[in-house]
């Protein structure tokens, strides 16, 4: 007897599918790609493409070059600028050249022997004098020489020990000052010039080229875009009563026509805001009621492609 009521209402359930146990609620989604578009930070004609639909690239390889032509030119003159700058402030550090120290010491020389050859000639028109031979004029003269050959000297004494010296320390800092601005001008330059040589920020497969080389590329518009490895997302919809038995971090399973069996996601994002059930959404459900998005992320390699059509559920 304990056997027949189970018995009976397994005959009905057999006869009457709709009197037994509701199926389990599954949901429906679709595959979404994360792709990495790769824009340049300048319009610039593309010059060169080194990849084609369906390439893998790996992250810093060549992906396409721009024209660089005014770039290049722009960093020999930065870099022609700072050598410039390098070389003033080197001299201003050092003083004068050697040969410029040279004249200068040969013109104090030649000042040193006018000196001697003044005061010599002083002492003789002095000794002359004394002896009523030559008149008060000439050893004024001979006196006026000397002191004229004495400040000669000193000139280039002063002149010699100025050109030995390096440079005032304000002149030292403003040359500093402007060699450091040349370098940054240098580092620009070639910053600039290093970004029209655009590579892979990341791995993955290059799906999709939108320019060909001789077109001009505009500033933040992708020319590529890359699918990195495991960058694919699934969308669904929750219906608005389910919401809550739903969490963030949830795994369900996934199904999908053609699919390996145990597959699985994990929630990682739901939707704050409801909104109306999109008029085209692979679903068996009634449409006409709010849903939450939601999004999961694939746990393992599955080889699902973007758009697919997938089906979730709580195991």
């Amino acid at each position: 007897m304990s056997d027949f009521l189970p018995w009976i209402m397994s005959l009905f359930a057999a006869v009457f599918p709709s009197l037994g146990e509701p199926p389990a609620p599954v949901y429906a989604g679709y595959v979404e790609a994360e792709y990495v578009h790769v824009a340049p930070t300048l319009t610039r004609r593309i010059t060169d493409m080194a990849v084609a639909e369906g390439d893998l690239v790996a992250a810093g390889d060549l992906l396409y070059a721009l024209d660089a032509t005014r770039e290049a030119a722009a960093l020999r003159a930065a870099v022609a600028r700072q050598a410039a700058a390098e070389a003033n402030l080197h001299n201003l550090e050092t003083g004068s050249r050697a040969a410029e120290i040279q004249v200068i010491d040969a013109s104090l020389q030649q000042a040193l022997a006018d000196q001697a050859l003044a005061r010599s000639n002083l002492a003789r028109s002095q000794s002359l004098f004394d002896r009523d031979i030559v008149t008060t004029a000439r050893v004024d003269a001979d006196s006026t020489a000397l002191e004229r050959a004495n400040a000669q000297v000193s000139q280039l004494r002063a002149q010699l020990e100025v050109a030995q010296l390096p440079a005032r320390v304000e002149q030292v800092a403003a040359a500093q000052a402007s060699l450091d601005a040349a370098a940054a001008d240098a580092d620009q330059a070639r910053s600039t010039l290093d970004d029209l040589t655009v590579t892979a920020p990341a791995s993955g497969l290059v799906d999709t080229t939108y320019f060909e080389p001789g077109e001009v590329a505009s500033a933040g518009k992708p020319v590529l875009s890359i699918l990195p490895p495991g960058a694919l997302t699934v969308l669904f919809y929750i219906p608005e009563p389910e919401r809550l038995d739903f969490a963030v971090g949830q795994t369900l399973a996934l199904s999908c026509d053609g699919c390996d069996d145990g597959l699985t996601v994990r929630i990682t994002r739901m939707a704050s805001d409801p909104q109306y059930t999109p008029p085209v959404i692979y679903s068996r459900d009634e449409r006409a009621r709010l849903v939450f998005r939601a999004e999961a992320r694939l746990e393992s390699s599955t080889g699902l492609l973007p758009g697919q059509p997938v089906t979730l559920a709580r195991p």
